[in-house]
């Protein structure tokens, strides 16, 4: 966890609290340059953060959601290091970084063969349904350890 006040780590450090997974650039995400769109690495991110949730806290978001807990995005960084482009096998790691009564923050690292693409996080706020501000549920709580 980091200091309130600070701006959080954007480069997860291997640990047991990181999930890294693959994904295979495809035309579609790229740009008339033949690189990745910059605004595809927010989607690359959310696929990072939903297999975290999946995998580490073991709260798949899709049952969190029909319990009537939603996080949206309230702020968001990414730092472009190096441009991918189409086929590139990506590693997306993701890594929980801090956590309030009411947010929780995820950073991330993309690269490809060892070399640095984008380094990020998303802070995330808990709301229910209709997008009041909430506590974060107990058990997501209880996950973090």
């Amino acid at each position: 966890m980091r200091p309130k006040g600070t701006i959080p780590e954007i480069d997860p450090k291997d640990g047991e609290q990181s999930l890294t997974i693959s994904y295979r650039v495809i035309y579609g995400d790229t740009d008339r340059a033949g690189v990745v769109y910059y605004a595809t690495y927010l989607r690359l991110f959310e696929m990072g953060r939903t297999e975290y949730m999946r995998h580490i806290l073991k709260q798949p978001y899709r049952r969190m959601e029909e319990k009537g807990h939603l996080f949206p995005v309230v702020e968001a960084h990414i730092r472009y290091k190096s441009p991918a482009t189409y086929d590139d096998l990506l590693d997306i790691r993701t890594e929980l970084v801090d956590t309030s009564p009411y947010s929780i923050t995820f950073s991330y690292k993309i690269s490809c063969e060892r070399r640095t693409i984008v380094l990020g996080y998303t802070k995330h706020a808990s709301t229910d349904t209709t997008g009041k501000l909430t506590k974060l549920p107990q058990g997501l709580i209880e996950s973090f350890g």
